[in-house]
């Protein structure tokens, strides 16, 4: 009886070991959400607007063939309409995507220069470091999610920043009390 027990023992520790090697060319993911249905995501579809009838005493605006039609959903413009804002503001200008309220914002912070690719060394660095701190074995066979472990060390500490900001004088607007005091 004792042999079988041993046995059993290593065999689990071989097939656990052999499972911990699979994988190792995929991307390693910090956060295990999935989808465990094959079906479409339902956020993704958007009703269109209802068909207006046209006036016919006025002339019928051009086509714009590959453009935006009436009836096509704007989800932004609608939830800033909803909010009190204006919607016109959320249309973008040029192939930036930038809404024509916020070039001025943009050309700002564009001041001393820019990084066109910055997007692309962002993925390629953060690739890296997920592949240096993937988590721990046990981590990685039961799927644990080990995204905010990862990244604690980068991550900023929003309530000592607002109490470094007030410490020099800088007007802060109010903000909730750091959860840690009242625990």
């Amino acid at each position: 009886m004792p042999k079988a027990r041993g046995f059993t023992a290593i065999a689990l520790i071989a097939v656990m070991a052999l499972s911990a090697c699979g994988g190792r060319n995929k991307d390693p993911q910090l956060m295990h959400i999935r989808s465990n249905t094959p079906g479409p995501d339902e956020f993704t579809i958007l009703p269109g607007k209802p068909l207006e009838a046209p006036d016919f005493d006025a002339e019928l605006p051009a086509p714009t063939p590959g453009g935006s039609n009436l009836t096509d959903p704007t989800p932004k413009a609608d939830a800033v309409a909803a909010l009190g804002g204006n919607p016109a503001r959320v249309a973008t200008t040029g192939a930036n995507n930038i809404g024509r309220g916020d070039g001025g914002l943009v050309n700002h912070a564009r001041r001393f220069g820019s990084n066109a690719a910055i997007r692309q060394t962002l993925a390629a660095e953060d690739l890296e470091y997920r592949r240096d701190h993937k988590g721990r074995v046990f981590e990685r066979w039961f799927n644990i999610n080990v995204y905010l472990k990862a990244y604690r060390k980068v991550s900023l500490d929003q309530h000592r920043e607002l109490e470094r900001f007030r410490r020099l004088g800088v007007r802060t607007p109010s903000a909730p009390p750091d959860p840690k005091l009242y625990q």
